[in-house]
């Protein structure tokens, strides 16, 4: 596997607490509905309605997920009017969700194709 130079690495060594925060969040991405719902606010925010249709989830599933990366702090939330509009808190996790994704086009290119 080829790694990228490390021009955006970390500036110092972690202590506990950073890689235990890592940890926390790195499991909540470990989940396919709440990776498709971070992938969606990329583009922008959006409430929960246009959230399900774009990862196809029943709502409640959808609207649990995002209590939890809201709690997390990943996401952000304000009202407008009843509704409630989500966006990602922050670029380093969108960069985080372009990486991964990346690795996952890297390590689907390295497959050996079959006829």
């Amino acid at each position: 596997m080829h790694l990228s130079p490390a021009h955006d690495a970390h500036p110092r060594t972690p202590g506990e607490e950073q890689f235990a925060l890592a940890a926390e969040v790195l499991a909540l991405l470990g989940d396919r509905t709440r990776l498709t719902l971070l992938h969606a606010l990329t583009g922008g925010e959006a409430d929960v309605t246009t959230l399900t249709e774009a990862c196809g989830a029943a709502r409640p599933a959808v609207s649990q997920h995002l209590a939890r990366l809201r709690l997390a702090g990943l996401v952000d939330t304000r009202k407008e009017g009843r509704r409630v509009v989500y966006s990602l808190r922050d670029g380093h996790l969108r960069r985080l969700l372009d990486e991964a994704l990346n690795v996952a086009d890297h390590r689907l290119g390295d497959r050996p194709l079959h006829d």
